[in-house]
């Protein structure tokens, strides 16, 4: 009823990138009633333009940061089990040549790396040859040798989303494109005004205020708590390229820059290789952070270094770049500064408490989320124990068959779909693959065909079920089809989109 005071929220969380998605997920699946807003879309920016891993994080071995690359790792066996259709694993190939980082040091760390990972499912490092091997089919001869190890891959942006739906589900109330335009502490509650992006206000109150902004984490707590204390922010931008496909084979590269920087080529999305990333200081946060010309030129000179053909940057079919919000520990390189993440916590004279969020990486979300809930405890009595380690995000219940057993199954169902869309589909959605399909037996049935195998069921699940509103959404976020959909069918999804979300 309009006559009833708008309801109190437990938490509300500003920002719904990784790692407030991952909190909000949480939260809820403990009974909080949580708030999640984000000025633009879920994850749409740095959680979107990653370089796309579930990773341990081996050279920051060299900067002792054990306990980070441990905790990381255990995280790659949780993720690989709840999104195993959304993380698999990756193997890289460290080509190894004189000048570079000695063997005795790389095979030191990849041997300390699998030993932090007791326990992984994944496949030990290895010393590998690679003249004359599909290893070393792309690499220049006096590259002989090197090693092999795996983390995982993924897709950053549906992992963010996954987290928003999951936590959706579980009664969070997600709010994109809805800026928290202001907030005041009023006693034991923070009342906040959002604003939408279509100009509509609204008012929200929290018994806690969680700022999960990312780059802009440090500029909201200046604006909601006063000062913003000793803790601050180093933005480092991150520049990558997607070229068409490099080379044969599903292994990846890790490259070692003559500036002691690592480059990796990983396959990505079939017919391309992606290759990032760079790391550049920026003074403020980007609303739509680009890739320089410099960068560019940068990544196809590593790559130039080890492979016979070096690309060039013209051939890039896409290009993204995100700020890494990185705890600032007083490094003096970029490289050198923790990807760990800080917590904050203001509480004024007792009153509501405000969260800040410093750091962190796509890896550690989950566990970031734990600890934040931790710290939260003494304003949530009765908090229930942490839980999201043994649930699976949506989609992700593939059972003992894994992937496998669920193109064989949808294969069964839709015996005249091809092949390939099956298998985009239950790459994206999992389990949820047959809820985009319904009852289509034939791809006529499923609508418009826009290009990359993007067809208008899919797009109408993206916008009931995903929060979808433009065509960046569905085509750089909600699927990577912009790499093969041309300009007019662009053209013809902007249409599309227009007269569905008028109707």
């Amino acid at each position: 009823m309009s006559g009833e005071p708008a309801p109190v929220y437990d938490l509300l969380i500003a920002g719904a990138g990784i790692n407030g998605a991952g909190l909000a997920r949480d939260a809820a699946g403990r009974g909080l009633k949580v708030l999640l807003v984000d000025q633009d879309d879920i994850g749409g920016a740095t959680s979107s333009a990653s370089t796309k891993l579930i990773h341990g994080g081996l050279r920051y071995l060299e900067h002792g940061e054990f306990g980070l690359v441990r905790e990381s790792l255990g995280e790659r066996e949780v993720l690989l089990a709840i999104a195993p259709h959304l993380v698999r694993e990756q193997r890289f190939v460290i080509p190894q040549a004189p000048g570079q980082r000695p063997q005795w040091m790389i095979r030191l760390g990849l041997a300390l790396y699998d030993r932090l990972a007791r326990g992984s499912s994944l496949r030990r490092a290895q010393r590998v040859a690679l003249r004359g091997t599909p290893h070393g089919a792309p690499l220049r001869e006096a590259f002989a040798s090197g090693f092999a190890y795996s983390d995982l891959a993924t897709d950053d942006a549906r992992l963010t989303l996954l987290n928003a739906i999951s936590a959706a589900q579980l009664g969070a109330r997600v709010l994109p494109r809805t800026r928290l335009a202001g907030a005041r502490r009023q006693g034991q509650a923070w009342r906040a005004t959002l604003l939408a992006q279509d100009g509509a206000e609204q008012e929200a109150a929290a018994r806690i205020l969680v700022n999960a902004a990312g780059p802009w984490a440090a500029e909201l707590r200046r604006t909601l708590a006063g000062e913003g204390g000793k803790d601050a922010l180093r933005l480092v931008k991150g520049s990558h390229l997607v070229l068409p496909r490099l080379y044969a084979g599903e292994h990846a590269y890790l490259l070692q820059g003559r500036d002691g920087r690592v480059v990796f080529v990983i396959p990505f999305e079939e017919d391309f290789s992606l290759v990032g990333t760079t790391e550049v200081t920026v003074e403020a946060p980007q609303a739509e952070p680009r890739i320089e010309a410099a960068e560019a030129e940068y990544l196809c000179a590593v790559v130039g270094e080890f492979f016979a053909r070096a690309p060039r940057p013209q051939q890039a079919a896409w290009s993204f770049a995100g700020i890494r919000a990185l705890y600032d520990d007083g490094s003096r390189s970029d490289s050198a500064v923790s990807r760990e993440y800080h917590l904050a916590v203001d509480d004024e004279r007792g009153e509501a408490p405000l969260l800040t969020i410093y750091g962190g990486k796509l890896t550690t979300y989950r566990r970031l989320a734990e600890r934040a809930l931790e710290r939260l405890r003494p304003w949530l009595p009765g908090l229930r124990p942490a839980w999201s380690a043994g649930v699976h995000l949506p989609g992700g219940g593939l059972g003992p068959s894994g992937l496998n057993g669920l193109l064989l199954e949808l294969a069964r169902r839709y015996p005249r779909q091809p092949p390939e869309l099956l298998q985009a589909l239950a790459r994206r959605h999992g389990t949820l693959a047959a809820r985009v399909l319904g009852g289509a037996q034939t791809e006529a049935e499923l609508g418009e065909h826009f290009g990359g195998g993007l067809r208008a069921a899919e797009v109408d699940y993206m916008l009931a079920q995903e929060w979808a509103q433009s065509a960046d959404d569905i085509l750089w976020r909600r699927s990577k089809c912009g790499l093969k959909v041309d300009t007019a069918g662009r053209e013809r999804l902007m249409h599309y989109l227009s007269v569905a979300l008028t109707a």
